[in-house]
């Protein structure tokens, strides 16, 4: 024995240890709450408290009026899925807009859009007919000229309902700068102050629609630096389509989702959001279903396949701005997910089998695949995902995978040893 594995340990470790906490506690690599499938956007000058109910109608009336359309990019089953969905449950998550949906107006009638739309996120959570998992507010942003208009909006919806409403999420508009997250944080904790909140309870998204958040002055990713700045308030990141587009110089006819200058701002907001537990959401479409039958059967195809898209690319979030956005949405989430589970589910009960050993998984799943445990957990994500949004249920997946279950699902997808 030469003695070099205890010395050589002793000084790796001197020098790892404080890494180590570091990156586990910017990386923790966890969260439990579910991902909306989307938010919608609703001008706070027309929405109402039965605005989910009247987007709910419209949207099936055009999925039946559309129903050979959507079959074509599906099947009648899943559209028969959707149309219940749409009846039951149409939106996961919804802002009131007081910035660029909604204009600048005097401030009176500002104020008083702002006080009705706190009430109606009051209505939503104090009688449960909101949206599924979260709503709240996107005010105006943090420059000079629109920051005090922001603050004030924003104290006018807290009025409005008397208090922070259950799961209250707000999005800050044209992150620029780093130090900007800063002033979101205190006003994080001046709302928690005056409303007799805990720490950190108050959440928080951003908005990545300029080229500095991008990438700094000095050559750094801005958005990095701002999700860890930005502590556990932070919920996501929301890419905003057009804003983004139009400051990198992309002419109008353009602007989409899936322009080059689009994807690489979105890979830049995955790779520094990933492992931290913040969310990535795509931005909108302009292009609605609206008018003749030949542009509403266009526009269903286009969103449909943005937001196909959008899944392979990892995003699994976006924005909806018309009730007809509602029909492809689901659409699009439930076949990708469908699409998905079979041979997800067949391989993720082989990687269960091998690892607990306890034989009840089919061993005609084998795949003939080794899956390493990092791809387990893409595996065991596919099958958490569309549990989550409808897309099959418990019993779909264990018929073809016994050794799959809800509590296995969850420890591969966190990273944990099932049992």
């Amino acid at each position: 024995m030469t003695g070099l594995t205890d010395r050589a340990a002793q000084r790796m470790d001197a020098i790892l240890d404080p890494v180590d906490a570091r990156l586990d506690a910017m990386y923790p690599d966890v969260r439990v709450d579910e991902q909306p499938v989307h938010t919608v956007y609703v001008g706070a000058d027309v929405v109402a408290s039965d605005t989910l109910s009247l987007w709910s109608t419209e949207a099936v009336s055009i999925a039946e009026a559309n129903r050979p359309v959507l079959v074509a990019l599906s099947s009648d089953a899943a559209v028969d899925a959707v149309i219940a969905r749409l009846r039951r449950d149409p939106v996961d998550d919804l802002r009131i807009d007081l910035e660029d949906g909604y204009g600048n107006r005097p401030d009176d009638v500002e104020d008083a859009h702002a006080r009705a739309a706190g009430e109606v996120l009051a209505h939503w959570s104090r009688t449960a007919t909101g949206p599924r998992l979260s709503s709240g507010v996107r005010c105006k942003g943090l420059g000079a000229a629109e920051r005090r208009r922001g603050l004030r909006s924003m104290e006018m919806v807290l009025t409005g309902a008397g208090g922070v409403p259950n799961r209250f999420v707000f999005t800050v508009p044209k992150l620029r700068a780093v130090e900007q997250v800063d002033a979101v944080v205190a006003l994080c904790e001046e709302i928690e102050r005056a409303h007799g909140l805990g720490e950190n309870t108050v959440r928080f998204e951003l908005q990545i629609e300029s080229p500095q958040a991008v990438i700094g002055f000095d050559g750094t990713a801005t958005v990095a630096a701002a999700i860890h700045r930005s502590g556990p308030r932070l919920s996501g990141l929301h890419y905003g389509t057009y804003d983004y587009s139009a400051a990198m110089g992309v002419v109008s006819a353009h602007q989409s989702l899936e322009h080059p200058v689009a994807d690489h701002a979105k890979a830049v907001m995955l790779a520094a959001a990933a492992q931290t537990g913040v969310w990535v959401s795509d931005g909108s479409t302009q292009v609605v279903p609206t008018g003749d039958p030949d542009r509403v059967a266009s526009a269903l195809r286009r969103h449909h396949r943005l937001v196909r898209r959008s899944l392979e690319c990892g995003i699994y979030q976006g924005w909806d701005m018309h009730p007809g956005h509602l029909v492809t949405r689901w659409l699009a989430v439930q076949t990708f997910f469908a699409e998905a589970m079979p041979a997800a589910a067949a391989r993720l009960g082989g990687h269960l089998e091998r690892v607990t050993g306890d034989g009840t998984a089919d061993p005609g799943s084998d795949t003939g695949v080794l899956d390493e445990p990092a791809t387990a957990r893409a595996m065991a994500t596919v099958v958490a995902r569309g549990w989550a949004c409808g897309a099959f249920t418990h019993d779909d997946v264990a018929a073809l995978a016994p050794a799959i279950t809800p509590a296995r699902v969850a420890a591969v997808a966190a990273g944990r040893r099932p049992v």
